[in-house]
């Protein structure tokens, strides 16, 4: 290939890496910057999950830089999840099971994902992701940037950024599970600005 041939087709390559990284940075400088967000020790969240006909209370409870609690209650039952680190297990009395169990490897993923409290854009090079911007796309009829976001363990996270405020509204995971791929679909709202302890104004979203 010449040398002009080359450059024609590398600048695409170029400005599109340009583009991600720059959108990867106003995202994380609008949630109040790194250096904020890495200040952050430990993380709660709260809220409710429809399954079908059933509604279960989750508390997930995360400790950086890699711990992670997971509580769903249902019908008066506790199922616990946690990671350390380095091994997880469960509690599960709905499968008639009081004592822990460790659990494998297929099953840490959803936990040793959450356990980031970062998230995977936050030095994303680092962890051992990629990052593509996808360009333009509209959702619920409103214009958005789209980035592709891979994980070092394979799995594929789709996020839909608004172009004015750079914010995710909407994420969508494709994590690899026992040989399947399951979708998980994720809608953000209702951002707004909250102090964190020991840190500056960030922007949360509930």
């Amino acid at each position: 290939m010449s040398l002009a041939r080359w450059i024609i087709a590398f600048i695409p390559v170029a400005l599109a890496a340009q583009t991600a990284d720059e959108l990867v940075t106003r995202n994380i400088a609008a949630h109040g910057g790194a250096e904020k967000v890495k200040a952050i020790r430990t993380l709660r969240m709260t809220g409710k999950l429809q399954q079908g006909p059933m509604t279960l209370d989750v508390t997930r409870d995360a400790m950086a830089p890699d711990k992670l609690r997971l509580s769903l209650t249902i019908q008066a039952m506790t199922i616990v999840q946690a990671y350390d680190g380095s091994i997880g297990w469960q509690i599960n009395p709905l499968m008639g099971r009081k004592d822990p169990e460790r659990l494998g490897e297929e099953d840490l993923r959803d936990l040793i994902e959450d356990a980031d409290i970062t998230g995977p854009l936050v030095d994303y090079a680092a962890k051992g992701n990629t990052v593509e911007y996808l360009g333009h796309d509209t959702l619920d009829g409103d214009d958005v940037h789209r980035l592709k976001v891979t994980l070092k363990n394979g799995d594929v996270a789709y996020y839909y950024l608004d172009p004015e405020t750079f914010l995710e509204i909407r994420v969508e995971r494709m994590q690899h599970i026992h040989g399947a791929v399951r979708e998980v679909i994720s809608e953000m709202g209702s951002y707004k600005m909250v102090k964190a302890a020991g840190t500056g104004p960030m922007s949360r979203r509930t």
